[in-house]
């Protein structure tokens, strides 16, 4: 019997402090499972399939993040009473933006994206509790001057294979990161913020496994002194043989926004 299938391109935040990151993984609560879960019990018995536009790790967070809906043979009638039929059943702390039917030819996975990350932090105090789903705390002094120059450095198109994970001889580092900086924090607020926090925020079409963190981690040991401006160049040299040693911890990073081109 010949099934006729409906494409949709689904938006959505979500805070990922309580979850093992996207991916679905035995025994384990990640956003991929929950968002099928609530899916499964708000369409019942049609058939479905989702899949992410891409993997944040444990702990990540998204202000915006995407997934593709494959649904058989029983498109969707009303996108507003779904979203507000899918928001109420999800989890608290994860939220659908918007939804719009999409053709066969779109591939989330394939296509071109541009992603923005934010990674939110502060330096020299310890914070309120409440900071921690999503900015990092650093208790020494940074020089945040310092690596607001090397923020820049990473900008345009380099070689990146010091700032992927466990990278190989056969992988492909060359990447363009069109917007890298290091901003006074005016976008996250909130009572319990410290009065001085901060925002790297980077923009590209294309990252590697921790890459985002792996460069923060090196702004981090640029601003207490480990590391220098010259370091980051000479890191970004396709003869480099450096391996980044610090990872930034995970819960200060957020996916801001994804852009389809």
């Amino acid at each position: 019997m010949f099934e006729k299938r409906y494409y949709y391109l689904i938006k959505i935040q979500y805070l990922g402090y309580r979850f093992h990151g996207w991916q679905k993984q035995p025994d384990v609560k990640t956003l991929h499972l929950m968002i099928d879960r609530t899916l499964k019990y708000i369409l019942g018995d049609t058939r479905f399939k989702t899949l992410g536009a891409g993997r944040t790790d444990a702990m990540v967070s998204a202000n915006e993040a995407a997934l593709e809906l494959f649904i058989y043979n029983n498109p969707i009638d009303d996108f507003d009473s779904f979203l507000d039929l899918f928001n109420h059943n999800l989890p608290q702390d994860i939220r659908a933006l918007s939804i719009n039917e999409v053709d066969k030819t779109f591939n989330i996975i394939q296509d071109s994206k541009v992603k923005e990350y934010h990674y939110v932090f502060s330096q020299g105090q310890k914070n309120h509790p409440f900071c921690a789903p999503i900015l990092t705390t650093i208790l020494e002094p940074l020089n945040i001057d310092l690596m607001k120059e090397g923020a820049k450095l990473f900008e345009g198109s380099h070689y990146y294979k010091t700032y992927c994970y466990k990278a190989t001889d056969k992988g492909e580092y060359h990447r363009t990161i069109e917007h890298c900086k290091i901003v006074d924090n005016d976008i996250y607020k909130a009572n319990f913020f410290p009065q001085e926090s901060y925002v790297f925020i980077v923009r590209g079409k294309g990252f590697m496994r921790n890459q985002i963190r792996l460069m923060m981690g090196c702004l981090i040991k640029l601003g207490r002194g480990e590391v220098t401006l010259d370091y980051i160049k000479e890191s970004l040299k396709e003869d480099s043989k450096e391996v980044m040693d610090y990872i930034a911890p995970a819960s200060g990073l957020i996916l801001h926004k994804l852009d389809f081109e």
